[in-house]
This record gives C-alpha cells, sequence and structure tokens, in this order.
C-alpha cells in the first residue's frame, strides 16, 4: 500500500516506513497526520476522490530537522561593479510514516 502525501507545496509518494524530509515543519508533538491525494491498497484499487479520502489519514512520527546544503548566489554585472553575494540552506524536518489507514466506504476505482 502506498500513498501521495502533499506537504510544503511538493507531492511525495510514501509507504508504511518511510523516511523522508519534507519542508520545515511547526509542529507541537511528534506526530503528524496527512490527508492523502491518492491511495492504493495491496490489491492494486486506487482511491482519488476528494469524498472518499475524507476517511483515510498518513501518520508520520517527526525523527528530527536540519538543513539542506547551501546555495551560493553571486549576482555580477560587466562594467559596473556591481557584485552581490548570498547565500541560501533550506531547512527540512525529517518524518518516519507510521501508519496509512485506507479510506473506509466508498469505492475503489479512478475518480476524479
Amino acid at each position: 500500500m502506498y500513498a501521495i502525501i502533499r506537504s510544503g507545496g511538493k507531492q511525495s509518494k510514501v509507504s508504511e516506513g518511510d523516511v523522508i524530509d519534507v519542508e520545515l515543519l511547526k509542529t507541537d508533538g511528534d506526530e503528524i497526520t496527512f490527508t492523502p491525494l491518492l491511495v492504493v491498497d495491496g490489491k492494486g484499487n486506487v482511491f482519488s476522490g476528494r469524498d472518499t479520502l475524507k476517511s483515510a489519514q498518513v501518520t508520520a512520527k517527526v525523527v528530527g530537522a536540519g538543513k539542506g546544503e547551501k546555495v551560493d548566489i553571486f549576482k555580477y554585472k560587466n562594467k559596473t561593479g556591481y557584485r552581490r553575494r548570498g547565500g541560501h540552506r533550506q531547512r527540512f524536518t525529517t518524518i518516519e510514516i507510521m501508519k496509512i489507514k485506507a479510506p473506509s466506504g466508498g469505492s475503489a476505482g479512478k475518480e476524479a
């Protein structure tokens, strides 16, 4: 069984036990729940309808936080003396997928 979740404007395909990095999440506890965009169960049934997925959940545990690699930024314009230097390190949260709860009821199949 796997699911597609959305976090930080990006989508990720996850299965139980996966450890992934997502953009920094502000959390009070150490558990997060996501409403999936798509769920495929072990039999190959696809659940994608918005109404069907209201009862589905993906539960994850926060493992830690960190920063990505440094991205160097350098702006330069010829013959004018214009030079700007900067950098960026994206912060992220590491999560482990604990449980994927399939939708209860509803029909399996492609729904749009």
